[in-house]
């Protein structure tokens, strides 16, 4: 994909893409990246299939042969207050501004960005067909599980260090007889109240999300069904 904007004359092609968008807890990241047009860094487009220390090499590859790389974080709090989808795309748009040198075409995992200073394109799975996405995705990854990690020895007893705040049934399971920690997104369905054992939502849960009892256990039901 950028073999086609090198050829079109442009020099400066930025990839950004996040990382942390479904988990119930920790940080949002998002990363961006600007790779020379003859760099010679390969596997990163298979980082889903390398492991933790692999993927970590080739961030820090990455980060060493780039001409740019920035990587952004919205915390947990911030997500709750100004819902996910907002801050998906700050975080997007951040990351590209904080770039040492500005892209002349950014190509990102689905979005388009509006108000840019210079084009965009979103593209469905654009990490597996563009390796400055798939970079910056790289990134973003490293930066976040690292930070979950940590967070793993603050708030024992939820998995954050192999779940890194997705929502595994161990999670689940931890949320379920601990409640949420700090850094769980409370806006997140689920994260805040579940049915005690007799099925019932008692009223302070149901009040956490704006719902009365009858409608957040309406709720719950859809989402065991969706699942």
């Amino acid at each position: 994909m950028e073999r086609r904007l090198y050829e079109a004359g442009f020099t400066h092609v930025a990839g950004a893409d996040e990382v942390g968008r479904g988990a119930l807890a920790g940080p949002l990241v998002a990363g961006a990246v600007i790779l020379p047009p003859d760099t010679t860094i390969e596997g990163i487009r298979d980082s889903k299939l390398c492991t933790r220390p692999q993927r970590e090499r080739l961030a820090e590859r990455i980060k060493e042969e780039a001409v740019a790389w920035s990587v952004v974080r919205v915390r947990h709090d911030r997500i709750d207050r100004d819902g996910l989808q907002r801050c998906n795309l700050q975080a997007l748009r951040r990351a590209l501004k904080r770039l040492e040198h500005t892209p002349d075409y950014a190509l990102l995992d689905c979005f388009k960005l509006k108000r840019l200073p210079y084009p965009n394109l979103g593209v469905k799975k654009a990490d597996y067909v563009s390796r400055t996405v798939a970079a910056a995705s790289i990134i973003a990854k490293v930066t976040r599980d690292a930070a979950m990690r940590r967070y793993s020895k603050r708030y024992p007893g939820y998995g954050f260090g192999t779940n890194v705040g997705y929502g595994t049934r161990f999670h689940w399971n931890a949320l379920k007889e601990q409640g949420p920690c700090e850094i769980h997104r409370k806006s997140f369905f689920g994260v805040v109240g579940f049915p005690d054992e007799d099925g019932v939502v008692r009223p302070h849960q149901a009040r956490q999300f704006g719902l009365d009892p009858d409608e957040l256990v309406a709720k719950i039901d859809e989402e065991r069904i969706a699942r």
